[in-house]
């Protein structure tokens, strides 16, 4: 059951990951004649990541706000929750 707690919340995230990233809106054209003065930032590392952890949060608050406890699981629904965004910012400390 706790597998498949986990493999849920791992869906979820990926699938609001994969939303959030596709509904990106495109930059605007720069101008023609344009100078830049500044340079341009450096792309987000791992996006994915941080689109699942807020994805996630989202989720951890739907559910500890919820008035029934879906039939007994959400107490291990918010542990494996906790637990997955504790794993995916480990992942990105690591990546520093």
């Amino acid at each position: 059951m706790k597998t498949r707690i986990i493999g849920f919340c791992a869906a979820l995230a990926l699938m609001f990951a994969l939303t959030f990233a596709a509904g990106a809106p495109a930059a605007p054209p720069a101008a023609k004649g344009a100078v830049a003065t500044a340079q341009p930032a450096a792309p987000e590392r791992h996006p994915e990541i941080r689109a699942a952890i807020e994805s996630l949060e989202h989720a951890r608050a739907h559910l500890k706000e919820a008035r029934h406890d879906f039939g007994g699981h959400r107490e291990e629904a918010l542990r494996a929750t906790d637990e997955a965004i504790h794993q995916l910012k480990v992942c990105l400390e690591f990546d520093k």
